[in-house]
């Protein structure tokens, strides 16, 4: 990526686009050269590394994580196609040139640009505790990885950046690098960040990374290159960090109950501050159903709406359902063709979905990256890969939870279409389907078929949605990317 990349603020603001330069007044900022001298300094910028991270979120990380496969789609708005290259994601009818993915891309090299910096100068300040300078360090490598997670499992080969770029000529990247060793410094950040962050918090700082997290992230890069004997090692080291299941699979999403004992680790978001709300009720919610649903007047996005294939996932009696989807029930819902399936109704995704909202377009839910029964479930199948233990002492919990009968006397093939299934159900629209999909080989055959589905029920679909090819599997590099470093397109884009 040709980054040009110069660090002025308390938040290390960094440039990620090409051939943009960030305008300040001198006097308004501290330089590079001068700020990253304080202890203080150094965390105000591990902060702003948060702070860029929020932004992923709640823009449209989610359409390619969640929407682009099966859980998901949206609500067509014939009044407004300002969002159609959203819609593409969805239909598998993007280009290179796509605006959505264009951010996304922009949005992950910003926030390694951050962490950079810091794991860059942190080795030239005094602090008054080592163990802090470790801490802050491992939080930033934990946050590059999880980047870099993302970007590999999007788009395969990408540039790998780790170093600050200290000036205009040394911050080009003309090559991406191999996928081998995108996850090579996946893992050697992931190793680094689990040695040196503490297992919690207190006060102020519970939201910050742990040593949960990076094993729990390094535990799911195992199980994405299918080393099952390492995901199993890793991911039971968690199960000694003192998490546990929530009472109520809801708990997991009430604003009031933050951070509790299942909460591996969270986005943290605060309505009561303009700059550090969420905003999934007014991204997610039906088109018309604002005033009913937030009590404002306007639209709602309609986006990242759950589809009759997962509402129709769930066993009987899995309380995961609905708590999970809210069926929104309106005269003026028959104006749209997405609700036939639901009888009339509109679903929305209920997990961020909390009224009454004090402000437009403010709401309080953080976002649920790991959540302690991920864990249990990848452990689950780990154990099942390898053979070594009894699996179903992990997913059997999580069943429980949810009101199910636990299972028992599968075979290996079986067991490990249950635990695809169980993952699928519980951790619904949390970014990891398509991941899922990706990570167990099926995701061509699942959404072939998903398509013809969506093709019979959505009259407003051509034949050519819903078209699956292998190089589909990863989303096309940015065509600014391409045009303007050389880089080799991925193939079939």
């Amino acid at each position: 990526m040709k980054t040009k990349i110069f660090c002025f603020c308390l938040l290390a603001f960094s440039s990620t686009a090409c051939n943009h330069l960030l305008d300040v007044k001198p006097a308004s900022f501290s330089s590079g050269e001068t700020y990253y001298q304080t202890e203080q300094q150094v965390l105000r910028a591990v902060n702003g590394a948060y702070g860029v991270l929020q932004n992923l979120y709640t823009s449209d990380y989610w359409a390619l994580a969640e929407m682009s496969a099966d859980n998901t789609n949206y609500q067509y708005n014939a009044s407004d196609r300002g969002a159609q290259q959203r819609e593409e994601i969805d239909e598998f009818l993007i280009t290179s040139s796509n605006n959505y993915i264009n951010t996304v891309w922009t949005q992950l090299y910003r926030n390694i640009n951050q962490c950079n910096v810091i794991i860059s100068r942190i080795d030239g300040v005094k602090f008054s505790k080592e163990a802090t300078k470790v801490q802050y360090a491992g939080e930033a490598k934990f946050l590059r990885a999880l980047h870099y997670f993302h970007l590999v499992r999007l788009f395969g080969a990408v540039p790998l950046i780790t170093k600050e770029a200290e000036s205009p000529a040394n911050a080009f990247t003309p090559t991406r690098a191999a996928v081998d060793e995108v996850y090579a410094q996946i893992i050697a950040d992931a190793k680094d960040a689990a040695e040196g962050l503490p297992p919690s918090y207190t006060g102020a700082d519970v939201g910050r990374a742990t040593k949960g997290a990076a094993l729990t992230l390094l535990g799911e890069v195992y199980l994405t290159l299918k080393d099952y004997a390492n995901a199993q090692t890793t991911l039971a080291q968690v199960l000694t960090l003192n998490y546990g299941l929530t009472p109520e699979y809801a708990d997991n999403f009430d604003p009031a109950k933050k951070n509790n004992v299942e909460s591996v680790f969270s986005v943290q978001f605060n309505a009561g501050l303009e700059t550090e709300s969420s905003n999934y009720i007014f991204v997610f919610g039906p088109i018309n159903g604002k005033k009913d649903l937030t009590g404002y007047n306007g639209n709602l996005g309609g986006n990242n709406i759950p589809t009759p294939s997962i509402y129709n996932a769930y066993e009987a009696n899995d309380k995961r359902r609905d708590a999970s989807i809210f069926l929104y029930d309106s005269p003026s819902n028959s104006a749209y063709e997405e609700s036939k399936a639901f009888g009339g109704k509109l679903p929305l995704v209920k997990k961020f979905y909390h009224p009454p909202y004090a402000r437009d377009g403010r709401a309080n839910e953080n976002w649920p990256v790991y959540r302690y029964a991920h864990v249990l479930l990848m452990l689950a199948e780990a154990v099942n890969e390898t053979g070594n233990g009894d699996p179903y002492q992990y997913i059997n919990p999580v069943r429980e939870r949810a009101g199910l009968q636990p299972l028992a006397g599968l075979g290996q093939a079986a067991f490990r279409d249950a635990v695809q299934h169980e993952q699928r159900v519980e951790l619904a629209f949390e970014d990891h389907r398509w991941y899922q999909l990706l990570r167990t080989g099926k995701t061509i055959e699942v959404m072939t078929q998903h398509g013809i589905e969506e093709k019979a029920r959505l009259t407003r679909l051509s034949s050519a949605t819903y078209t699956l090819a292998p190089y589909k599997l990863l989303f096309p590099v940015p065509d600014r990317e391409v045009r303007l470093n050389g880089f080799e397109q991925n193939t079939g884009w």
